[in-house]
């Protein structure tokens, strides 16, 4: 019978080494006899790291049924494999039939519940096991603080770390790690490096979890000074991980020069190689656009997997490379969901339309199962090509495969209703949503009957919306462009106040939002007021400001704003120099209006618009420049439209200049022969005939 036994484990072996896991199972059931534990300790261990749950109960039923009194270690083991298999209830209906446990039984099943997510009720078996008898260890206490950090439990945390005192179980390291693991995560950073620091040796697992965080918390700064701080004492090599949560950090706050010292250390270290240091050394490179470096670190051996590719194709795709993103995508070996989002989101981030719709089409063929961020790229390319459509036919799948409830993409199907001007849908649904709906819910019913002229339904969606939720500045800058539509004087004075009394932080669109609001209701007074008021004043700002004192005739003031924002240092822009020629235009300064033409392409790059032309002919036209502007209207780098011709007309007979109005007249005819002009200084007429 041995001689059978010691043959069949020889052939157990085999299959193991063959990496044939189900037959070296199946060859347990060739004896009726026990073998030697620690085949079964082998077998319960790689049935764990495979998730092999099929195997796993066989081995265990083999070990129970030919052992009368199977050694409370490997029932232990089997507990811990259920537990990574996430059969929980395997591993408790054993735990419940041993005849006899220990400590280990405890801290399997506690392991158990903390691997399967049920940390609450892990805790509670963490208490049930001292009054069981059994007294807590290293283990126990490790595991129930990790499952203090899953449940941001401090308080708990605190007590397990009193207990851990009172044990004297401080100098252990592990234990140490998970303590300032627990109170990182619950965002006592404080205690957390007081703990840290508390260790005479910490190993690379406790760096590890202090760089991470620190990072977590958005203390990237502080991250980095602990990984250089590791390095410089050189008493342990940092991990991989530790490596990429450094590199991570730099990425987040664009530190590139510690970044490219960080990857000399992980090339001198041999840590470059490693798949999650390179994916990371891609990102930080593909965000500070050296996409060259990028590449030439997905091209090194054991760098390319599905994630890898995926960095890849995201840092050309976000890059607006999306020809090379496009390539790399279709030579992917494997695609998963994020990778069709990565593509489409480059297509759709640089308006791309036609081939995000291509993307969508394919994804549709790959049979591969979409996610809401998916969706919500889709619907961005439905308004993108204004296709309601397509729009209500994602609507329809939202609806088919429960997505509705999800406020991401609730709020971007009424930005595409929106945007798509179908009003009324876009309405029926924010009322659907009436019971999620959030702030961006409003911003879009607001901008979207904004976008399309109705601002008298933005002032009534403003007060039903008082009455649900506060609204935040963008909101209010919302509503103020329909105050100003509206020329409501009244309600742009009481969402100044409200801003004020609440205690809004007034950003520069909200107060370019204020000015343009008083202008347009001819209270200039107040809007200089809000202008005045501005610490820092930026180009909007001020364009804002000399739009509204033109719409107010007071060019004399917005020519004195244009000086005062060249002595800030601002260069004006195309709107600008509109407002800047209206005010000469209202104060006859055509000599000025002509310098500041001029100096548009010369001295600032601006190329002059259309708009500014008229302008220009304008100014000639009403202040009796007519030599001038029959200059300027023949020189023009393109013809003149009909608002300019019969502009030079009107001027033309206004100030008795034959010649040039009769040309004009000419021009329009050529134009529109249906509406015939003719140029008479003693009968000026219009004829239609």
């Amino acid at each position: 019978m041995g001689t059978n036994v010691k043959t069949l484990t020889n052939k157990i072996s085999t299959y193991l080494k063959l990496n044939n896991l189900s037959k070296a199972v199946f060859t347990l059931y060739e004896s009726t006899v026990p073998f030697d534990f620690s085949l079964y300790a082998s077998l319960f261990s790689l049935c764990g790291s495979r998730r092999a749950i099929v195997e796993a109960r066989k081995v265990e039923s083999h070990l129970i049924t030919y052992n009368p009194t199977p050694p409370i270690f490997l029932l232990n083991r089997a507990i811990e494999v259920y537990g990574k298999c996430e059969c929980l209830r395997d591993a408790r209906e054993l735990f419940d039939e041993m005849p006899q446990r220990d400590g280990g039984s405890w801290n399997a099943l506690i392991s158990a519940y903390k691997l399967n997510g049920l940390a609450q009720e892990a805790l509670g078996l963490f208490l049930d096991m001292k009054d069981d008898g059994f007294p807590w260890n290293e283990v126990s206490f490790a595991n129930a603080l990790g499952c203090c950090g899953s449940l941001l439990e401090i308080s708990f945390a605190k007590g397990i770390h009193g207990l851990v005192v009172k044990y004297g179980f401080c100098a252990n390291v592990i234990i140490a790690s998970s303590i300032i693991d627990v109170y990182g995560k619950c965002r006592f950073l404080s205690d957390a490096k007081r703990m840290f620091d508390e260790l005479r040796n910490p190993n690379e697992v406790s760096w590890n979890v202090i760089i991470r965080r620190y990072y977590d918390m958005g203390k990237e700064r502080e991250a980095i000074v602990m990984f250089f701080e590791m390095v410089r004492r050189n008493d342990v090599m940092p991990l991989a991980y530790t490596v990429s949560n450094a590199l991570l950090a730099c990425s987040k706050i664009s530190a590139f020069n510690e970044a490219l010292q960080i990857h000399s250390f992980s090339i001198k270290t041999n840590l470059v190689n490693t798949l999650v240091v390179s994916g990371s050394l891609i990102d930080i490179y593909a965000k500070h656009r050296d996409l060259d470096s990028a590449h030439k670190i997905f091209n090194q051996p054991n760098a390319k997997n599905l994630i890898t590719w995926t960095s890849m194709v995201t840092a050309y795709a976000t890059n607006g490379q999306t020809k090379h993103a496009r390539k790399l995508f279709d030579e992917m070996p494997e695609r998963n969901i994020v990778s069709w989002n990565a593509m489409l989101n480059g297509y759709t981030r640089h308006y791309k339309w036609e081939s995000a719709l291509e993307i969508i089409y394919l994804t549709t063929k790959s049979n591969i199962i979409i996610d809401h961020v998916t969706i919500m790229l889709i619907l961005t390319t439905c308004s993108g090509l204004l296709s309601l459509e397509l729009g209500k036919q994602v609507h329809g799948y939202v609806y088919r495969h429960h997505f509705n409830s999800n406020l991401f993409i609730s709020n971007a199907l009424l930005n595409m209703y929106g945007k798509c001007g179908d009003l009324r849908s876009c309405r029926s649904w924010f009322y659907q949503m009436s019971h999620f709906r959030d702030n961006i819910s409003w911003n879009s019913i607001l901008t979207s009957h904004a976008r399309h002229q109705r601002s008298e339904e933005v002032m009534k969606v403003i007060w039903k919306m008082l009455e649900e939720t506060p609204p935040n500045e963008h909101t209010l800058a919302t509503i103020l462009a329909a105050c100003a539509n509206l020329f409501a004087l009244h309600q742009t004075k009481e969402i100044h106040g409200f801003l004020v009394r609440n205690g809004y932080i007034m950003d520069i669109v909200t107060k370019g939002a204020l000015i343009d609001a008083y202008s347009k209701c001819r209270c200039l007074s107040y809007a200089l007021v809000v202008f005045k008021e501005t610490c820092s004043r930026d180009l909007f700002l001020y364009n804002s400001m000399i739009l509204g004192c033109c719409h107010n005739s007071r060019g004399d003031l917005a020519l004195d704003l244009f000086e005062m924002m060249k002595d800030e240092g601002l260069k004006p822009d195309n709107t600008t120099f509109q407002g800047v020629l209206l005010g000469c235009v209202c104060e006859g300064r055509v000599d000025l209006g002509r310098e500041c033409f001029d100096g548009m392409s010369s001295e600032y790059c601006v190329i002059p618009r259309l708009e500014h032309y008229e302008l220009v002919i304008e100014l000639y036209g009403r202040y009796g420049y007519i030599g001038e502007l029959e200059k300027f209207v023949k020189e023009m780098p393109f013809d003149p439209t009909v608002s300019m011709l019969i502009r030079v007309f009107d001027a033309c007979y206004e100030y008795g200049y034959e010649r040039l109005g009769k040309w004009a007249a000419d021009r329009l005819n050529e134009m529109n022969p249906l509406v015939p002009y003719r140029f008479e200084l003693t009968n000026y007429d219009r004829i239609a005939t």
